[in-house]
């Protein structure tokens, strides 16, 4: 398509010449623009591992690679530690700059559909590390891929791997028949479950009171998930973040629009 070949061009050309201080420019927005949605039922030209052993993670982290680990291996190179937090549809990636330099030694991942603006993300990211090589390698911690996570989240987290998941102003799928899309379900919150370790905490926001229902009457619903109270929720930093952060979350701002927050903690499973 002539318009995509055209942002394209663009992309290339800006990213052709660097600042005058010959660091990385930030990639603009304006030419990563997208579909605001995708189809998740879709057949999507998707590249993911048959199993989370199979992962190679150390383009995405470089600087949390195992060396030692790495040699002594034939296959995927390790790293020192595990991903943590997921930010599942992570949009332009403002949650993932933002908490990135708070838990700069925590592995955070933001999962997107989109490919334009999976490539926004990255190379977001990318520059921000170089810009900041100086100050302690800020942002080696945050990384970005393109995935269905509808699909294929088992095939990237193991049990319990998980600390933290971000569901950050969905789709809200007004249509009764396009429920079914919602990223909060019955099925699906089984598998947060699955990646979420006892303890652990999955949060979401969203400017659509009906959804904001919907995710509460789901969660609540689910045997492996409790809602946080009021009292800790204003206390957690990571809800300010992401209150404040998320380009979804500006735009409500400047709309003075509502901004509906819950979080749900992972349970410890029955005895057997």
């Amino acid at each position: 398509m002539p318009g995509t070949a055209n942002k394209r061009a663009n992309r290339e050309r800006f990213h052709a010449h660097k600042g005058q201080d010959g660091v990385a420019r930030l990639p603009r927005k304006r030419f990563y623009r997208q579909r605001a949605h995708a189809n998740p039922f879709s057949d999507h030209a998707l590249v993911y591992p048959e199993s989370p052993d199979a992962m190679d993670w150390s383009s995405y982290y470089p600087a949390f690679v195992d060396e030692k680990a790495s040699d002594e291996t034939s296959g995927p190179r390790r790293l020192l530690k595990d991903v943590e937090i997921v930010d599942i549809g992570c949009g332009f990636g403002g949650l993932l700059v933002a908490l990135a330099p708070l838990m700069p030694e925590t592995l955070m991942l933001g999962l997107e559909i989109r490919t334009s603006v999976t490539q926004f993300v990255q190379e977001k990211i990318w520059a921000l590390r170089e810009q900041n090589a100086a100050a302690g390698g800020l942002y080696q911690n945050a990384a970005c891929l393109r995935a269905n996570s509808m699909k294929f989240l088992p095939n990237f987290f193991r049990k319990a791997q998980l600390s933290k998941i971000f569901i950050c102003f969905p789709d809200p799928h007004f249509k009764a028949r396009k429920h079914k899309a919602r990223i909060v379900s019955a099925t699906l919150n089984s598998e947060y479950a699955f990646a979420l370790r006892p303890g652990g905490v999955a949060y979401t926001i969203t400017d659509v009171e009906a959804l904001h229902e919907w995710m509460v009457h789901h969660f609540g619903a689910h045997p492996s998930f409790e809602r946080v109270p009021a009292e800790e929720e204003q206390g957690d930093e990571c809800v300010r973040v992401m209150m404040s952060e998320t380009e979804e979350g500006k735009k409500v701002e400047r709309n003075k629009g509502q901004k509906f927050v819950a979080l749900f903690r992972r349970l410890e499973d029955p005895p057997w």
